[in-house]
Order: C-alpha cells, then structure tokens, then sequence
C-alpha cells in the first residue's frame, strides 16, 4: 500500500501535536503517525512557562489549559525535626499590557496533550496511533518512510518529513545525526501516585541536600494525584508498585501517615543534556526531544519543543506554498541556538536544585528569547524593540469604539503589517498579510499609550510582525521597497 503527502511527522506528543495544528490551520496535507497503541498518559512535562501560553492562546487552546490546570504552589521544604520553611518558586508577577501572561502555568503533559488532539480534531484531523516508521529513503523531490500499521505495512511518500519522535528518535538515528552532550550522573524516578495524608497546598520537598535520598511529592494541577520526583541509585531495578513506591515515601519522608494507594504512572531515567549536531538532513527535520534532551528543572523541555514545532510549521506551509526553499533553512539557524541556550540553563538549575534552592526568575519565562541577528532578522535599528524579537502585546482602542488588543490583531497564521501614524494608501496589499494603522484617526487608537511604549515606532514607521509573533523588519515609508523584497524572501508570491 502507498500513499503520498505533503508532509509525514512521526511522533504525536506536544511537538507532533502543535506542527499538526500548524499545518491544519494553513490547509497543507499532512500525516501524523506515532508508535505507541495510545496517547502517552503520564504528567511529565508539566509546565508551561509564559511564551507557550502566547503560543497556545494563538491556537486556540489556552483557556481550556488554564481550566484543565493550575497555579504551582510554593515549594515545602521539609526539616528533619518536622518542621518546614516554604518558599516562593517563581517570583510574583503581575501581568502587563505588553506580557499578558507572566507566571508558569502547571498542567500535566497527558492533558496538554489531550487537549491539543481535541483541537486538531476541531481542524479535521487525527493521529494514527500504533503506526511505527521502519525506514525512510530521500531524494531530491521527497522521502519515502515505510511504515508499520496495525493491518500491514505501507510506504508513504512525503515532501518532508519531521522527527519528533523524542529523545531515542529513530528519525535521527537513521540519518546518523550525532546526538554530543553529557549524561549528568542522575538517574531519576518520576511517578503519578494516588496519595493521602499530604496538603496539595505545597510542592513538599525532602532530604534536598541528600544526592540519595532527595524526594519531592507535588500535587499534579487538575488531577487527584500527586506526582512523585526522587533520585535513585543508578544501577538496577526500582519498584516502582504502589507498595514499592509507599515504602520508598515513608522511608525518605519518615512519616508513617503516608501512604500512596496506586500508581498511575511511573518512569525511571537517567538525565542528560545533549544537542543533535544539525536540525535537517535533506527533507527531513528534526523537532523536540529528537533535537535536544535536558534535565527537567526549569519547565524548559516541552515549551522549547512547542516553539521548535511553531517556528518550523508555518515556514513548512509558506516553501510548499511557493515561498524559497531556502526559507527552510532558517529553522535549524533560528532554534538551535536556543536550544542550546535552555540545556546550559536546565543543567545550571539541576546544580542549584542539589543545593535545595529551587527559585526560578526569568530567566524560565522564555519571554525575552528570540532571534535578533538571525537570518530572518532584518537590523534596521539597534535599539527598543528590533527585528527578531517578540512582537508585545498592547492594549488599543477600534475605531468603532470597541477595545482590541494587538494579539488579536496577530492570532491566525497571517503575517501582520503594522503603521504608525501612516495612511493605510502608503502601505502594501498582499496575499496573506493583514495591514494595520495606528493613529488619531487610523483605524486603532492607541488610547492607553502601550502601542508606543512596546514598539516605539516614530510617525510613518511600520513593522512588519512574522506568523509566529516576532519582528521581521521595521521600517518607513521610504522603506516599502525593502518591505517587498523581504518579503517576497519568505513568502509565497503575492497575488
């Protein structure tokens, strides 16, 4: 049996996921494929720091992760007396017009997941579970991967292909990508316990400074469960059964009112921090975990593999749309670099957790990560806001009275053409951009004066904001022409 499309992803967790949005939303063909007989169902990656939550409010799922979820509660620290110390983990921060959003949000990885399959269903589309990718072959015009299903094999012939079939990833072995990093000498338990005699009021921390013995119990936002973190030896078998698991809590905590009931989900692995030495080989890319693997501290893993899988999907659809190839291109020079940025942050983290100081700044929020000095990145200006940074939210006011904000102006998968205090006559008319004025009498109002505060553009600037959130140029009337050439670099032929 074969079949042809556009783009083949293997590996249907978060970053499978949001690329299959991604594609769905801008109507390009696409199979999602994954191994496994059904959805993972652990609560892994829990966190989704303040740039995801941008990213899902533009798809259309953050309201339901913030129903499904939660606030993260202080951190206990448990002494050896019984007493115990607790302390703040993220810094209170109210939110601003320019960063909506500016405290982790904790959901389980099960849920997030969850939800995001409900709204690529919304979009008409599914994962095919039990699905295994055997081989892949590529030439100039596609790859061919052959595939296990459940009732046979089949070939599927694909412009692209992208890995995000995690840290073993068969995608990237195939190709023979290295994978250099380090194994950090921890090997660790994460599990969902049922457990009772604990408040859900704290994430509960014990023997922080034991590099044996450390164990924490944080309530899991949304669920009944508790998720278990501990370190354990690194060779041999754990228990990791309800009894196995209630001994191991009573033994570090030494408390014997606790007891865990049943375990949802357990898992035991060894931490590292590696990097695939390049993102693409070909027509195939690699997304997620496949490119990168880190320590769980911080909460950087599944939202660094949501971008990776944001910033690829549209420049995906915009090539086999008629954009330059060469677009691709830009994907491994945009996001490895950050990648590499969070597995040193991820890795200083762990240092300080083993020292039991688990504070996160913002240096977490991934808010201030982009991409100034990319390729994508035309430098017009070297101060305020710059082309490759992220576009900032702002409150404004419609002419028709009614208040908007500019992420309302970006959601969808348009690129958006902002002018200051410019006629609307003076600026392009393209396929796929939507244009903006800014002013007294333009269409919105900049009545709260957050506009000039986050842009600082002056009378007659424009900026030109990608499908993804961020600044690609900044310019003037003058300018239009470099507009267009910028454009027509990363997008399809305007009609």
């Amino acid at each position: 049996m074969t079949a042809h499309t556009d783009v083949l992803i293997c590996g249907a967790g978060a970053t499978g996921l949001v690329l299959a949005i991604e594609l769905a939303r801008r109507g390009v063909p696409f199979r999602l494929v994954e191994k496994l007989d059904r959805p993972f169902h652990g609560s892994r990656g829990k966190g989704i720091q303040p740039r995801s939550q941008e990213i899902f409010e533009d798809l259309g799922v953050l309201d339901r992760l913030t129903a499904g979820g939660g606030a993260y509660p202080p951190s206990r620290s448990w002494h050896a007396d019984g007493s115990w110390t607790d302390a703040v983990m993220v810094e209170p921060a109210p939110p601003t017009p320019a960063e909506p959003y500016r405290l982790p949000l904790m959901v389980p990885q099960a849920l997030t997941e969850a939800i995001l399959r409900e709204r690529l269903l919304e979009l008409g589309h599914r994962p095919a579970f039990g699905h295994e990718l055997l081989a892949l072959e590529q030439d100039g015009e596609g790859v061919a991967a052959r595939i296990a299903t459940p009732t046979g094999t089949e070939t599927v012939h694909a412009r692209y292909l992208v890995g995000a079939d995690g840290g073993r990833s068969f995608v990237r072995n195939a190709l023979g990508i290295g994978f250099p990093g380090q194994t950090l000498g921890v090997r660790a338990l994460v599990a969902d316990i049922e457990l009772s005699g604990l408040g859900r009021d704290a994430w509960h921390q014990f023997n922080e400074r034991s590099s044996e013995l450390r164990l924490s119990l944080c309530p899991l936002m949304g669920t009944d469960l508790f998720q278990l973190q501990a370190a354990v030896p690194p060779e041999g078998d754990i228990d990791v059964s309800a009894a196995g698991l209630d001994a191991m809590v009573r033994e570090r905590t030494g408390r014997d009112d606790l007891r865990v009931h049943a375990v949802s989900w357990a898992s035991a692995y060894r931490m590292n921090a590696r990097l695939a030495d390049r993102y693409r080989d070909g027509r195939v890319f690699l997304a997620g975990d496949a490119a990168h693997v880190h320590p769980p501290t911080g909460g950087q893993g599944l939202n660094t593999s949501v971008q990776d899988a944001y910033n690829l999907g549209w420049k995906l659809a915009a090539v086999l749309a008629g954009a330059p190839a060469a677009l691709l291109d830009s994907y491994a020079e945009e996001r490895r670099p950050i990648a590499a940025g969070m597995l040193g942050l991820s890795t200083r983290l762990l240092e300080n957790a083993r020292r039991g100081d688990n504070r996160r700044g913002r240096e977490v929020q991934q808010l201030d990560l982009g991409y100034r000095g990319g390729p994508l990145a035309a430098a017009t200006r070297t101060g305020g806001l710059v082309p490759g940074d992220r576009a900032p939210d702002a409150r404004l006011l419609g002419a028709a009275g009614q208040p908007r904000r500019m992420f309302e102006l970006l959601a969808g998968t348009h690129w958006t053409l902002l002018g200051h205090h410019v006629a609307r006559a003076e600026l392009p008319a393209r396929a796929d951009l939507h244009v903006h004025t800014i002013g007294p009498a333009a269409e919105l109002r900049d009545l709260h004066g957050d506009f000039a505060a986050a842009y600082a553009l002056a009378d007659g600037e424009w900026v030109l904001v990608r499908p993804d959130g961020y600044v690609g140029a900044i310019g003037s009337y003058g300018d239009i022409a470099n507009l267009h050439a910028y454009l027509d670099a990363v997008a399809p032929a305007s009609t």
